[in-house]
């Protein structure tokens, strides 16, 4: 069982070098959120947002707001820090027990989905957190093998190892309409809509 203060510990850790250690492929990440709905005049919830990877590529895209989420507060301290943008906000705390106060339309766990000690009640939590119509997106950027090697290592007692996208799509479709599920040697993605 994967245990929060761990993983905190973990993140906080890795923090100060996270950037220069990122491995991007943006026409993966295009394709990632391309299928993902996120497009101008969009708000975003980005889940585990980390040091704020993804938050160039939604600005890009004319989105209305980006909120990024992280429960380690060294990476959400150097996203805060990168991006003062008005349509920007940062919080530091559990995405399963912050109130936004809001909903949105479109959801992204980038990279992150393996470090959630529970899949289920995190589809569950999310399902809520959308807009009538909106999209939740469980994205990675390289295979389901290549994740699965990556966290072996010294992420393994932070990591429950990456499902296979059809089991996370059977959880997805007791919350949300499945619309993508997609995993390749190239990408991992699974979207459901409200």
């Amino acid at each position: 069982m994967i245990e929060t203060k761990e993983v905190i510990e973990f993140f906080d850790r890795l923090a100060p070098g996270w950037d220069a250690e990122m491995i991007r492929n943006d026409e993966i990440i295009n394709t990632i959120l391309d299928n993902a709905g996120v497009k101008a005049g969009k708000e975003i919830l980005d889940v585990a947002c980390g040091t704020g990877v993804l938050i160039p590529d939604y600005l890009k895209r004319g989105v209305a707001s980006v909120t990024g989420i992280d429960i380690s507060p060294k990476m959400a301290a150097i996203a805060k820090e990168k991006f003062p943008q008005a349509e920007v906000e940062i919080l530091c705390g559990d995405v399963e027990t912050t109130d936004f106060g809001k909903q949105f339309d479109c959801i992204v766990v980038y990279n992150a989905f393996p470090h959630f000690p529970d899949p289920e009640r995190l589809i569950a939590n999310l399902s809520c957190l959308l807009k009538p119509g909106g999209t939740l997106t469980v994205a990675h950027g390289m295979s389901r093998e290549k994740i699965d090697a990556h966290h072996h290592g010294s992420a393994s007692h932070v990591s429950n190892g990456l499902m296979s996208a059809e089991d996370l799509a059977k959880i997805f479709v007791r919350h949300l309409n499945v619309t993508l599920i997609r995993s390749n040697e190239r990408m991992y993605q699974v979207i459901g809509q409200k």
